[in-house]
């Protein structure tokens, strides 16, 4: 599997991210391990988790995901072989939040020490804390970084105008940039990363890698009637959000390319789009079966075509 470089991060990774939000959450501890197995056996190198996962679901504070992954790192001594992605700034449990300095050096500890890691590869900014000076949240990551305890910066849901500000402030002030960033990004919801966000990533060399690759589940093909929406605790979600006419078109593009691609699936696909758009450098996805996890998978190697490419952007423009 040819590995992509994390913008200019030295970090090279395979074009998917598992996403680790279900680790758990609705995936046990002995699920995501057989998860986490069958994704560095099939080839994937990266895992993106929080510490806020899963502070939402009830009784949960947040560290779940991480704790399960820590314990996976070291029952399986698989720390030297993955990239681990985390990051910081939602609301946890206990209502603590933000990217202040002070702030940002008691989580990584946090998050070091349930992923039973001396070090993370990539930490994010999980959203923008527009209280504070773009800088701020720099410095820090700048002593943490010359400590050895974090290897990369990244940053998630930050505006345009937001994150240009951040890079031109490393340059000019000598600290760390945010070498990646972590938008909502896929068939759905294109707009606001391409309008502003994508332009300014391709400027500066950032990597992208983007959530919700497959819009909840709604790109699998799995929801395409009212009737669809029982199978999941996601589908009162999807609903009213993607089951409309845009988004029946979308389907329609998906079914089209697998029927030239026989060997597909509407999410290998869907993942494979994103995959082969300017900057992107790789999607994220969860799964909560190896299965699912092994046809994830397999979307990096799917070859689409320049008419696969442009009838997906048709339909979903």
């Amino acid at each position: 599997m040819q590995h992509r470089e994390l913008g200019r991060s030295g970090l090279h990774i395979a074009p998917l991210v598992l996403g680790g939000n279900v680790f758990g959450w609705t995936a046990d501890e002995a699920t995501s391990f057989r998860v986490l197995d069958a994704f560095v056996a099939g080839g994937g190198n990266a895992i993106d988790t929080a510490n806020v996962y899963s502070a939402w679901a009830p009784g949960h504070q947040g560290g779940e995901s991480e704790t399960v992954l820590g314990k996976w790192l070291k029952q399986r001594n698989r720390r030297d072989d993955v990239l681990i992605l985390t990051k910081v700034g939602m609301q946890m449990g206990d209502g603590t939040k933000g990217l202040a300095k002070y702030y940002i050096r008691r989580s990584v500890e946090a998050s070091l020490q349930r992923l039973q890691t001396d070090y993370i590869d990539l930490y994010q900014s999980h959203q923008d804390d527009e209280t504070l000076p773009v800088t701020e949240p720099l410095e820090a990551y700048a002593e943490l970084i010359k400590e050895g305890k974090v290897r990369a910066i990244g940053a998630s849901n930050f505006s345009a105008a937001r994150l240009r500000e951040a890079l031109e402030a490393s340059t000019t002030h000598g600290l760390p940039r945010y070498e990646s960033l972590q938008p909502e990004y896929n068939l759905y919801n294109r707009a606001d990363f391409e309008k502003e966000l994508q332009p300014l990533v391709l400027e500066y060399g950032v990597g992208v890698i983007p959530y919700f690759g497959l819009a909840s589940g709604f790109l699998t093909g799995k929801y395409r009637t009212e009737a669809d929406l029982s199978k999941s605790i996601r589908g009162s979600s999807i609903g009213p959000k993607y089951l409309n006419d845009r988004g029946r078109r979308i389907l329609a593009a998906l079914d089209a390319v697998v029927a030239r691609h026989p060997e597909a699936t509407p999410a290998q696909v869907a993942l494979a789009w994103i995959m082969a758009q300017p900057g992107l450098t790789g999607p994220i996805a969860s799964g909560t079966t190896p299965e699912q996890v092994t046809e994830l998978l397999q979307a990096t190697t799917l070859q689409l075509t320049p008419a696969d490419v442009q009838e997906l952007n048709q339909a979903s423009a």
